[in-house]
């Protein structure tokens, strides 16, 4: 265990191993923060995957006897974060189980019954002794009963899954790990994981206004201390959804067609002095690719027809896309589909199908090419491009 303060202690447990989390690549591993405050009172912020629960246990023991803690507080019923409360409840059974009511009933149904929870809403508090931790909904961020627990006197937030990321590390802090590689990570979760939510990162973001926080400690990944202000502020502009004049183009390609098309596209954005990416469904993870579409303004995605349809890599990306696309905020967001044909336009059509189903505006309609490029039209796709950024 690796005390954080003075009384509260990671007594989480850190997955080196993991690659995979729902189709998010997670290259760098990942960790389950769980936080043990002893004061007058014991309590046990979260828990971990229930293949670590002993791993836990283990770690609160060389603190204190697991049968002396008070409170077990359930910021998330999700397993990442609550798959051990069983082994808990075991090892705690006077603990009371502190939850909302929208996680009592998730819990009742993934965990069993037993628990004596106790159930808290906006503002409700407990007394530890020293401390008082005061607790904050955060519905949809990212289940119906997430929230945060603040501790007064140390001024911690723990957050749950707001401002984690996923990334395993020996070091606990972010001051440790240099703000780069843990804002990278952050962007990451926030774009494969937060991004749906933003409107509701924005209320939950008003509501810490209040609060003076020194560090926060999230459930993945490192502990922000050095820099706070800068992960809030980050927060704050990642939620809005407001664009930047960055583009990406994201393409699979069959006979080199489409991939022509996609290298004339990045040009025509260069030219322009728009920062752009190129992404290769062969060689680039969906997961990563979300990173930049973030906050990129025009989002260019390009397939050859094959078998009637769209390539299925370009399918896989958007379906991924459709799924993290918020309800509403995408306003001004710029589609370009595009890609080569034979006999059917299908591909491209479908591309331009999905992205406007994600919300994107499609300005300069789908473009299009049969059989293969030549030099006349890629020099007026890169002027249809030009035209485009220049509104």
């Amino acid at each position: 265990p690796m005390e954080i303060a003075s009384g509260i202690y990671d007594v989480g447990a850190t997955d080196w191993i993991v690659r995979d989390f729902h189709g998010y690549k997670t290259e760098r591993g990942a960790s389950y923060n769980s936080y043990l405050i002893v004061d007058e009172k014991i309590c046990l912020i979260d828990t971990v995957k229930a293949c670590y629960a002993d791993e836990l246990l283990e770690k609160i023991r060389r603190v204190a006897d697991p049968a002396k803690i008070d409170y077990v507080v359930v910021n998330h019923v999700e397993p990442d974060h609550a798959g051990a409360l069983p082994e808990v409840l075991k090892a705690a059974p006077n603990a009371k189980f502190v939850i909302t009511m929208q996680g009592k009933n998730e819990a009742l149904r993934h965990y069993g019954d037993g628990f004596d929870f106790m159930v808290v809403k906006e503002g409700d508090k407990i007394s530890l002794g020293s401390r008082e931790l005061t607790f904050v909904p955060m519905p949809m961020l990212h289940w119906p009963d997430n929230m945060a627990a603040y501790s007064d006197v140390d001024r911690i937030l723990f957050s749950n899954d707001a401002f984690g990321q996923h990334f395993a590390s020996s070091k606990h802090f972010d001051d440790e790990v240099g703000l780069p590689e843990v804002l990278a990570q952050a962007k990451k979760y926030y774009a494969n994981i937060v991004m749906p939510y933003s409107r509701h990162v924005q209320k939950a973001l008003k509501s810490f206004e209040g609060c003076e926080v020194d560090m926060i400690a999230p459930s993945h990944g490192v502990i922000w201390r050095s820099h706070v202000a800068e992960i809030l502020g980050e927060y704050g502009r990642w939620s809005s959804l407001a664009p930047d004049d960055s583009a990406i183009v994201v393409y699979d390609s069959m006979w080199h067609t489409t991939e022509d098309m996609a290298l004339e596209i990045v040009e025509a954005f260069i030219e322009c002095g728009v920062p752009t990416r190129l992404f290769d469904l062969k060689a680039n993870h969906i997961s990563d690719i979300m990173t930049d579409l973030l906050s990129a303004k025009f989002v260019a995605v390009g397939s050859p027809t094959l078998n009637n349809g769209m390539m299925p890599t370009v399918a896989a990306f958007l379906c991924y896309l459709k799924g993290l696309s918020p309800k509403a905020g995408w306003e001004g967001r710029v589609g370009i589909p595009f890609g080569s044909y034979g006999w059917g336009t299908n591909g491209p059509d479908e591309v331009a199908a999905a992205l406007e189903a994600c919300g994107f505006d499609l300005p300069l309609g789908t473009l299009s090419h049969q059989w293969i490029e030549d030099e006349d039209h890629l020099a007026r796709l890169q002027e249809t491009i030009k035209q485009g950024v220049a509104g």
